[in-house]
């Protein structure tokens, strides 16, 4: 029977745990600080957050490239010439990675691409659903498991509160009048994922210890989200009596398993220190 490889980007965020025990080959995406090009994960979050106390600034980040696919994939069939390969991509809405994707898997037989349409946990979670099926069924045809797995996308709901407007604003993501007014009133956005673009759904006013219970009572009203698995998402500088909090009421709502998460450098750049979401599956 041929074996079948999953494969990701950096910005899943998936954790390293889960990567080793599932196998889950991951090509990292970039971020470019000081003139320097680093790979996703080779560069530590909290340089990232020092760089900008430094000099007010974020870094910028960029999507793998089509050469760096092309040697990724080529790498994972030269270790194993009969595999397939379904790569799962970062939204083709908010990144050119898919693309770059799609244009060196035209070289390779027998591998698939899905837009996940999500990012970070919203893209483990789609991860994970297809290597947990394919650990229960082994011997599923590749063609069924593509399937299954695009079924799940629409499925799959991410919300998260960035932890910090400064960086949403040296990012260029808010205007300095919106920055002040939020800060001033200590509203923060909620971004989601809606049909894979990040959209500002939400506006929430308060310390994060209060936004993140709201989030979390919110996002289980809207969403009939699967029992059987949670995940918590986190930038450095969340408090641990808030990821203790949420931990309860995941207990107090049914969730048999949690899964805390951490933003890595790419999506922190973006949401800055602090941050905290939530993504799982619908039924």
């Amino acid at each position: 029977m041929r074996r079948i490889i999953i494969t990701t980007e950096s910005g899943a965020d998936l954790p390293e745990d889960l990567a080793r025990k599932y196998d889950v080959q991951v090509v990292p995406m970039h971020v470019i600080m000081d003139r320097e090009d680093y790979l996703d994960g080779s560069l530590p979050v909290k340089d990232i957050y020092a760089y900008y106390e430094r000099t007010k600034k974020i870094p910028s980040t960029s999507a793998t490239n089509t050469h760096e696919y092309h040697e990724f994939f080529k790498k994972i069939r030269v270790n194993d010439p009969d595999c397939i390969i379904i790569h799962i991509g970062y939204t083709s809405k908010a990144s050119s990675s898919f693309q770059n994707a799609m244009i060196a898997a035209e070289e390779f037989e027998d591998l698939f691409l899905i837009d996940a349409l999500n990012v970070t946990g919203g893209l483990t979670a789609i991860v994970m659903y297809a290597v947990t099926l394919l650990e229960k069924e082994p011997t599923i045809e590749p063609i069924r498991l593509i399937e299954k797995i695009e079924s799940m996308v629409p499925k799959s709901r991410l919300a998260f509160i960035p932890g910090s407007l400064e960086f949403l604003r040296a990012g260029g993501r808010v205007s300095n009048i919106a920055y002040l007014g939020g800060a001033l009133l200590k509203i923060k956005p909620c971004i989601e994922l809606i049909e894979g673009k990040l959209v500002s759904t939400k506006k929430y006013r308060g310390k994060m210890s209060v936004v993140a219970e709201k989030l979390m009572r919110d996002y289980l009203n809207d969403y009939d989200i699967k029992r059987e698995q949670l995940y918590f998402l986190y930038s450095i500088g969340l408090d641990e009596s808030i990821m203790h909090r949420m931990d309860e009421i995941a207990k107090e709502t049914g969730f048999e398993n949690v899964k805390w998460i951490q933003a890595g450098a790419m999506i922190s750049t973006h949401s800055g220190p602090g941050g905290f979401g939530i993504a799982g599956l619908e039924i």
